[in-house]
């Protein structure tokens, strides 16, 4: 790997671009070739665990309009395909749309570093281009471990949160680099639409502070859909502001750590292999990251407790992070809050912890639902927990040594008769360093279980060969990547969403 320096410069300076990090991330991009072949498996796992989620999101009311939305906009030439439906659709709208039901359970892959980030919302403005394009399987793989790269080394060298500044500036970066390396663009090219995409999608983190809205699941899709706008600019001649992150009133001078910004990239050299995306981990629970291995470890230490009546406080020893943003710490009181939204509930480690440790499981509806969140009982084992920052899982969480880093925390429960019961778990189940790995077999699993009544077997099973065969699919067979929705069952169902479109506004 090379080191590279990124600070600010004066624009006297006239820092030339190839000196810039716009354009060392998009020769990164632009010179990804032949593919490391686990990377690539990997791939193939993230997209099989996209569609799951996105299935299971489909009669979510934000992904309902933003299918409308997307569907609004019919494709002028080839087009590309919105999940639940076979309706060709414009690229950038559908990545939109797509983005909306990747994100919205909050149940995909996660990268945690310096920053934070979901490096599958990658994926779905890339499988648009790839569709409209023309392009095949190969050149898709091609484009999402390019992308995968270029985001874990952002996340990696330049904190975000810190300055709270929404970490999909990292995102839009990493998409308009993989959409690079899928459509084989030059690097004068890709370079000037990372710095369009970086310019238009930076944003604050109250998307996800206090009362957090649906734009949670918006933001990904946003940034997705302004990268491919993005590179469309840049295809055709024009150009950005330049250079976005060094200049004197650029992206780290004003955003992030000011004029005496100095951070540092590491990015592969010349002939490397593009081995980041297995650096990244998915959810086997639809919650936040850090609340995964919370939900394992309540799950484990229910069967110590007894009656829960009886608990009088629960303290959850913990990292920063998790203190600070789905913790006490953040001083939310939303989260703890029984009216609070979905989206408030999943960035809350004190309600998830208590339904866990009541329910002995997590699932991705039910211990979401309105009447589950208020159940009385809930409330009040839920109002006894609290987190606390411990510097020792702090620094664990930032263990330079991916196989030492812990994302979970210690949690001690004090009974009425002052008995206290510990336990602590580093990483979740599912974690690559946890006790379950989660393999082929089992992002197929999570498949099957988030899609029954929505998918019938048959087309699972169509789906997984397509999705198995990712690297050898001809340009018309890149639609076996959506799998085909029972519309009726899905209409039968409940719902926290209109389907298939809501109504037009009054």
């Amino acid at each position: 790997m090379i080191e590279h320096r990124v600070r600010v410069h004066p624009s006297a300076d006239r820092l030339p671009r190839e000196d810039q990090l716009a354009w060392k991330l998009a020769a990164v991009a632009t010179g990804t070739e032949e593919l490391d072949v686990d990377s690539a498996a990997m791939a193939v796992n993230r997209v099989v665990d996209n569609a799951s989620v996105a299935v299971a999101s489909l009669l979510r009311r934000p992904v309902a309009v933003a299918r409308a939305q997307a569907t609004a906009h019919p494709a002028g030439g080839p087009g590309a395909t919105v999940f639940g439906t076979r309706t060709r659709v414009s690229p950038e709208w559908a990545a939109w749309a797509n983005g909306t039901a990747v994100r919205e359970l909050d149940f995909h892959d996660t990268y945690l570093a310096a920053d934070y980030s979901h490096p599958g919302d990658n994926i779905p403005p890339l499988l648009a281009v790839a569709q409209h394009t023309g392009r095949t399987g190969a050149d898709l793989l091609r484009g999402i471990v390019a992308a995968y790269e270029i985001h874990v080394a952002l996340v990696k060298g330049i904190c975000l949160h810190e300055h709270r500044i929404d970490h999909v500036a990292h995102l839009s970066a990493a998409t308009a680099c993989g959409l690079g390396a899928l459509l084989r663009l030059p690097t004068g090219t890709v370079y000037q639409a990372v710095q369009q995409a970086v310019h238009t999608t930076t944003a604050t983190r109250q998307s996800r502070k206090g009362e957090i809205s649906s734009w949670k699941a918006y933001a990904p899709a946003f940034a997705g859909k302004a990268a491919i706008e993005a590179v469309d600019r840049a295809m055709r001649g024009e150009t950005s502001p330049s250079p976005v992150y060094e200049g004197e009133d650029g992206f780290l001078a004003w955003m992030l750590d000011g004029p005496e910004a100095d951070y540092t990239v590491l990015l592969p050299g010349p002939g490397e292999p593009r081995r980041a995306i297995l650096d990244t981990y998915t959810k086997e629970h639809s919650a936040e990251y850090q609340a995964q291995a919370i939900i394992d470890l309540a799950r484990r230490m229910r069967e110590k407790t007894g009656p829960l009546d009886r608990v009088r406080s629960v303290v959850l020893h913990t990292s920063h992070h998790t203190h600070h943003v789905i913790g006490s710490g953040a001083n939310d009181p939303q989260k703890y809050d029984p009216t609070a939204s979905r989206e408030t509930l999943d960035h809350s480690v004190p309600y998830i912890f208590a339904v866990a440790l009541q329910d002995g499981t997590w699932h991705h509806e039910r211990s979401y639902a309105p009447e589950r969140a208020r159940r009385p009982e809930t409330v009040d084992l839920w109002r006894k927990i609290t987190t606390v920052e411990d510097p020792e899982w702090t620094r664990r969480y930032h263990d330079p040594d991916a196989d030492r880093r812990a994302f979970g925390g210690r949690a001690v429960i004090t009974l009425d008769d002052g008995t206290v019961i510990e336990d602590e778990l580093a990483v979740a189940d599912a974690h690559p360093a946890g006790a379950r790995p989660f393999d082929r077999p089992a992002y197929a699993r999570k498949f099957r279980t988030l899609t029954e009544g929505i998918v019938a077997p048959a087309e699972q099973d169509r789906f997984l060969a397509s999705a198995e065969h990712l690297a050898e699919l001809g340009s018309a067979d890149l639609d076996g990547l959506f799998p085909a929705v029972d519309t009726g069952a899905v209409a039968a169902r409940p719902s926290t969403a209109w389907w298939p479109a809501p109504p037009p506004p009054r």
